[in-house]
């Protein structure tokens, strides 16, 4: 267990109080030895049984805050270190311990802001920096994060969690090449099935089937109960047209997890490809049945209902994708041809229109980095886990 450091010139000079059978010294002593025992309880009772008596002692505020946040009791441990912070102010260790539980807490606006003055203090601090980034990133503040954690990769590219917080900024900043080099490093020296994930997931997006496939070889070696290491395979077969093989990793994926919808779409797509068109249908309907808005599904619904000939059902369903997910391209050509097909050529000439517009916008994005436009609607992209 952490301890706070007991704090050099604490205020413990009362412990010669006339007639007490028990000193705050050997009240601090005998709690102390509690939180190193392990015997958090006890240790809770001493602590505040010495703070009762003399609330100015900081290291009982400071230590008690310590035992609070290993059971996980943030708010009850902040309000101890407030305290001592009106008894030592400007504490570095102690504003270094209000951080953390704020951090563990999860309220990363107040963590940030005591390790954004910690930061000021010392930028050089490998560990308050990173720790400053990581709040940052989840507080969407990306361009600050960069510009805490660079600095600190000259001096300290060996560190894993600094390369992990680093990595994922430069992918939430569309860095993604640079990103994704400081994500394979954490995956390669600590063989970390989560980042080993994250690294196949942006190579697959970059076109990098070669060493997409690589990480999630390397994601089943560690983690064979995986069902989104199985996903990029099969994602990665059917980019190069193998219908089969894609579909046989998408029910790999839910035989591990039934209930991945990104897998069951994927299958739903795969079966198309395949022309099982009853079994396609029967897969998104399925995704649909748990997730009315997963508009990816609904554009295999459709293409089914296309090659159904059923062109008054699938003109609705594509028409219904296309207002929920505009800049997806793909049900827009297809809802263009059917217009064409339905003798309504002002309809499919707006169509392409906006099949031109957005392949001009996607033109520029490759320009800047290889990027591939999903085949599937966004809310079944792979989320992004922390290594740790």
């Amino acid at each position: 267990m952490r301890l706070s450091a007991v704090w050099v010139g604490v205020l413990l000079s009362a412990s010669l109080a006339a007639g007490q059978e028990t000193g705050p010294e050997e009240l601090f002593n005998q709690a102390h030895q509690a939180q190193q025992s392990g015997k958090v309880e006890l240790a809770i009772q001493k602590y505040k049984e010495l703070i009762q008596i003399h609330p100015e002692v900081v290291a009982a505020h400071a230590n008690l805050g310590v035992v609070l946040v290993s059971l996980g009791r943030y708010d009850e441990a902040i309000t101890e270190y407030h305290v001592a912070l009106t008894e030592a102010p400007g504490s570095a260790p102690l504003v270094l311990d209000l951080a953390l539980a704020y951090y563990k807490k999860g309220d990363f606006a107040a963590a940030a802001s005591h390790f954004a003055a910690l930061h000021k203090e010392n930028p050089a601090d490998l560990r308050v920096g990173t720790l400053l980034g990581k709040c940052e990133i989840q507080l969407g503040l990306i361009g600050q994060a960069l510009a805490v954690l660079e600095p600190l990769e000259k001096s300290n590219g060996d560190n894993l969690d600094l390369e992990w917080a680093l990595g994922t900024a430069m992918l939430r900043s569309g860095e993604n090449l640079e990103g994704v080099k400081r994500i394979q490093k954490v995956a390669d020296q600590a063989q970390n099935a989560d980042a080993y994930q994250l690294a196949a997931n942006v190579y697959l997006g970059l076109t990098f089937f070669d060493n997409a496939r690589r990480d999630a070889e390397a994601v089943l070696r560690l983690n064979p109960k995986s069902p989104k290491a199985h996903i990029v395979l099969g994602m990665i077969d059917d980019f190069a047209g193998n219908a089969n093989s894609a579909a046989k990793e998408y029910e790999k994926a839910l035989e591990i997890d039934p209930n991945d919808m990104q897998a069951r779409i994927r299958l739903a797509s795969a079966l198309y490809s395949q022309r099982r068109l009853d079994a396609a249908r029967q897969e998104a309907t399925r995704v649909l049945n748990a997730v009315p808005d997963a508009y990816g599904a609904l554009f295999i619904v459709a293409e089914v209902e296309l090659a159904e000939r059923k062109l008054q059902e699938a003109q609705k369903d594509f028409e219904k994708v296309t207002q929920e997910s505009p800049d997806w391209i793909q049900p827009h050509v297809q809802l263009a041809a059917l217009y064409y097909r339905l003798k309504r050529p002002a309809d499919g000439d707006r169509e392409r229109a906006i099949v031109d517009r957005l392949r001009d916008q996607e033109q520029k994005r490759r320009e800047q980095a290889h990027v591939i436009t999903p085949q599937v609607a966004p809310q079944f992209v792979s989320p992004e886990i922390p290594p740790r």
